[in-house]
């Protein structure tokens, strides 16, 4: 299990994704590889929009977890403090839209999303899982 925590500025967002994939590539999982893009995509969206949209006052952590079980599923939790800004998928988006598609594209890539209650905490978690059909060694 990898967690860190991130000040909530879009910086710290790329950093998380750069620090999973290099987690994940610790872990065997080669930076080309499918799952390690996936995954870095999937925490950059999360994290984006933790920073962006969870945090009650500025300056207020985010948090990332990634995991990986022993039934090859890689998960991603993003941990924000506002729990009243649930993600939800856009059906639709406006072409020239320039923000709206994250959660489409962490639907798309993971074969499990959702939101929990915060455990230790006010907020909420966003997770993501991936199935892992093999490792690129």
């Amino acid at each position: 299990m990898f967690t860190q925590c991130f000040s909530s500025t879009p910086r710290s967002a790329r950093l998380a994704r750069r620090l999973v994939a290099h987690r994940l590539d610790g872990w065997g999982h080669a930076y080309a590889g499918e799952v390690n893009e996936a995954a870095a995509l999937i925490t950059a969206e999360l994290a984006a929009n933790a920073a962006r949209h969870g945090r009650t006052v500025p300056a207020r952590d985010f948090r990332v977890g990634l995991s990986e079980a022993a039934d090859g599923t890689v998960r991603i939790e993003v941990t924000d403090t506002r729990a009243e800004r649930l993600p939800v998928v856009a059906g639709v988006v406006d072409p020239d839209a320039e923000t709206g598609r994250g959660l489409l594209l962490v639907e798309a890539m993971a074969c499990r999303w959702g939101v929990m209650p915060r455990p230790d905490g006010p907020g909420k978690t966003v997770w993501a899982e991936l199935r892992v059909s093999g490792r690129s060694d």
